[in-house]
């Protein structure tokens, strides 16, 4: 199983280092995209959109130039045909190194407050170069990438364009990166359609799922808002918990320990496998972890308890997150300077 799940990665890998030497190519059904001058989300006023901008940085994301060994690219690992995730238990980084974390998908990423598990970058644009930079992740040089970039006149245009007045370096990097996963979102769902009065968008069991979620399962105590998270931090007596302290490593108070970022639940059901360590493959098996109250008692968050859910009413949960999946939002892959 371990050796498949390596196989399925190198595919991924090679499936985009392929596709990017190649002219645009559409991956997903075309769905109109909102231009830049009526983006909803929010954005830092030193890295406005733009479509300059935007195109650098999905350039960038999609080019295993960005990897010490040129075959890892940001897609490699967040993946638009696998939810913007990679499908596995726990990322794979460089030289085939097995990671401890789960790959989080970067929908709806422009609305975090803090990014990581552990919610350690304070905004995307610091996120972009976290696993660029990092040794287990992608083992770029940052001063080399910078080297690399510069000499390559199709780069040097593509940033002069977004940049005009800033060199190429690792701020403009991580601007254009961030600058462009802000821009991918999740398109209009079953459950929004219903939210707006269309009573036949999703099914009773959802509607049932709905109301367990914000009532008998304490579900929205976490996942709250438009996002379906508080963006905060909980330990939901994970049995890894034990091992990694979480958000406690960065802020050491007890509460901390074992404490982890609260994912956003829209697409849910194409983002596993769950939780950050990918303990679990379903949502069912999600479903039946909150429904016990957690493994690991230390440390607990204080929502976390026994719910008594019956076979029913966990099969109707699922199906209320099974609903939150929106439509399909085309994503094409640019052309890479070389």
């Amino acid at each position: 199983m371990f050796r498949v799940l390596y196989i399925l990665w190198f595919v991924s890998v090679l499936f985009f280092f392929n596709l990017c030497k190649e002219e645009t190519k559409e991956i997903a059904p075309k769905t109109p995209v909102k231009p830049v001058e009526t983006v909803s989300y929010p954005y830092p006023e030193d890295n406005r959109p733009t479509p300059e901008r935007i195109l650098l940085g999905k350039t960038l994301f999609f080019d295993p130039i960005v990897s010490g060994s040129n075959w890892i690219s940001c897609a490699s690992c967040h993946n638009p045909g696998l939810g913007w995730s990679d499908g596995l238990k726990t990322a794979i980084g460089h030289n085939m190194k097995v990671l401890g974390k789960n790959t989080p998908t970067i929908l709806n990423s422009a609305y975090g407050k803090k990014m990581f598990w552990d919610g350690r970058a304070e905004n995307l644009e610091a996120q972009a170069l976290g696993p660029i930079a990092s040794p287990d992740e992608m083992n770029q040089n940052i001063d080399e990438l910078i080297l690399e970039l510069k000499n390559i006149s199709g780069y040097k245009e593509l940033f002069a364009k977004a940049y005009p007045k800033e060199d190429i370096s690792a701020v403009t990097i991580g601007k254009a990166i961030a600058n462009f996963e802000r821009t991918v979102l999740s398109g209009e769902s079953s459950f929004d359609l219903w939210k707006k009065g269309n009573p036949a968008s999703i099914s009773e069991s959802a509607q049932r799922g709905y109301s367990l979620f914000n009532g008998k399962a304490q579900c929205s105590a976490c996942h709250q808002g438009d996002q379906f998270t508080d963006d905060g931090f909980h330990n939901i007596g994970l049995k890894s918990n034990r091992k990694d302290a979480g958000r406690f490593s960065l802020v050491p108070v007890k509460v901390m320990k074992g404490s982890f970022k609260t994912p956003g639940l829209r697409d849910v059901a194409l983002t596993g496998p769950y939780m950050h360590d990918g303990s679990y493959s379903t949502l069912e098996e999600v479903v039946e972890h909150y429904d016990r109250g957690g493994d690991d008692s230390s440390n607990l968050d204080p929502n976390m308890k026994p719910l008594k859910l019956t076979k029913e009413e966990k099969a109707d949960l699922v199906e209320f997150m099974k609903s939150l999946s929106g439509k399909r939002i085309a994503i094409s892959i640019p052309a890479l300077p070389r």
